[in-house]
C-alpha cells in the first residue's frame, strides 16, 4: 500500500493600516505589504527602504521588528487570517 502525502499550502493574509490616514486599511498577502506601504508613502512624496524590512519582518513573524519599523513608517501590520 502506498500513502500519498497531501501538502496544503497555507497563505497568510495581513492587515496593513495607515496611521496617518484614518480608515486606510487593507488586507494583503505578504508580497503585497511592501508595494502597498510604498504606494502610501509615494502619496506623501516620500520613499523609504524600510518598507522591505517591514514586509520581511512581518512575513517571518518577527513582530518586535515589524512593530518598530511600523512605528517609523506610521503603519500597523498584523495577521488577519491564514487561508
Amino acid at each position: 500500500m502506498r500513502f500519498v502525502k497531501h501538502v496544503t499550502r497555507v497563505e497568510t493574509i495581513y492587515c496593513v493600516a495607515d496611521r496617518l490616514h484614518s480608515g486606510r486599511t487593507v488586507r494583503v498577502r505578504g508580497p503585497e505589504i511592501a508595494p502597498t506601504v510604498s504606494g502610501w508613502l509615494a502619496d506623501l512624496g516620500a520613499h523609504s527602504p524600510l518598507v522591505e524590512d517591514l514586509a520581511r519582518a512581518a512575513c517571518v513573524g518577527d513582530w518586535a521588528t515589524a512593530c518598530a519599523v511600523g512605528d517609523q513608517l506610521s503603519v500597523d501590520v498584523f495577521v488577519a487570517a491564514a487561508a
